[in-house]
């Protein structure tokens, strides 16, 4: 059942952008949108455009009310762009910080789905979404994080005490990076190919002079152990705390192992004697409130 809403959400969304209807359905509510503009400038060559030849819709997903789908039906213009030395002959206008040029979802949204992905996983904020009314697989939001990657600012090589070294899959089972950081601000300072140790080793290599490293914390990769106690000996390696919470569970292992046999026989009448018993008792005490009760009438 469609039914049509007077909920006031203009201060929401752009000035540029005006509602023109909003319907409520069971799952989703539909919010039109018209742009306001009069003019937009060339994506290529920058100059200001006020001639355009007709309108596009854009449909965009935003955040969720009250559990419900959020569809943006947009209507924008398309502009001509009269510059002969530009090569484009028409352009959409986009709408800045709002919505991303070719995104099928506002900023705010996809800033909320990133949030998500980086505190649980990509698949586990998929499934989130899709509860609280965003549609988005977790292969697309894979795309989103990757596009974030390369918007990283790499910091400067300065007087750096504590180096991070881990490694990550930029594609499962393919291909691995080595990332660094700085262990006081939490901040990159740079990304290597692979993570067999000859990279950290060139890196540190003609990097330690620069930097003052007392400590390094790692994983457990026995190449980046190797690498570090050769080149710089009298760092502090430190374990992170995952691999020293799985060095704790495979020494508790390998202890009961020792301990314990490797199979544990149960009978198959294991309990029932210990049942019987109860039921045993029971029924004592059931015989005894049977000839307590008479007696207890008749006095």
């Amino acid at each position: 059942m469609n039914r049509k809403n007077n909920i006031k959400l203009d201060g929401l969304y752009p000035k540029s952008l005006k509602i023109t209807n909003v319907t409520e359905e069971d799952q989703q509510i539909i919010i039109e949108l018209k742009s306001q503009k009069h003019s937009h400038k060339c994506g290529k060559c920058g100059r200001k455009m006020t001639s355009y030849h007709s309108t596009c819709r854009r449909t965009v997903q935003d955040l969720p009310i009250l559990g419900k789908k959020v569809l943006l039906k947009i209507s924008a213009y398309e502009y001509y762009c009269k510059n002969e030395g530009c090569g484009i002959k028409s352009f959409r206008e986009d709408y800045g910080e709002f919505i991303g040029k070719g995104k099928r979802m506002t900023n705010r949204c996809e800033e909320m789905v990133k949030i998500l992905a980086i505190e649980t996983s990509c698949e586990g904020a998929a499934n989130i979404c899709g509860k609280m009314g965003i549609t988005v697989s977790g292969d697309t939001i894979i795309g989103m994080l990757k596009k974030e990657v390369k918007k990283i600012n790499i910091d400067e090589k300065g007087e750096v005490t504590t180096l991070g070294i881990n490694d990550f899959a930029y594609k499962k089972g393919l291909t691995y990076c080595t990332i660094m950081c700085d262990g006081e601000n939490h901040k990159p300072i740079e990304v290597l190919d692979g993570r067999d140790g000859e990279s950290l080793k060139e890196w540190l290599s003609s990097n330690k002079k620069h930097m003052n490293i007392t400590k390094v914390t790692r994983d457990r990769a026995s190449a980046y152990a190797k690498v570090i106690s050769d080149l710089i000996p009298g760092a502090m390696q430190i374990a992170d705390r995952f691999h020293l919470h799985q060095n704790l569970l495979d020494a508790v292992k390998e202890a009961l192992k020792n301990i314990l046999p490797n199979e544990i026989l149960i009978p198959n009448d294991y309990g029932i004697s210990e049942a019987n018993e109860v039921q045993e008792v029971e029924k004592t005490e059931n015989n005894i409130s049977d000839e307590i009760v008479p007696v207890l009438k008749k006095k």
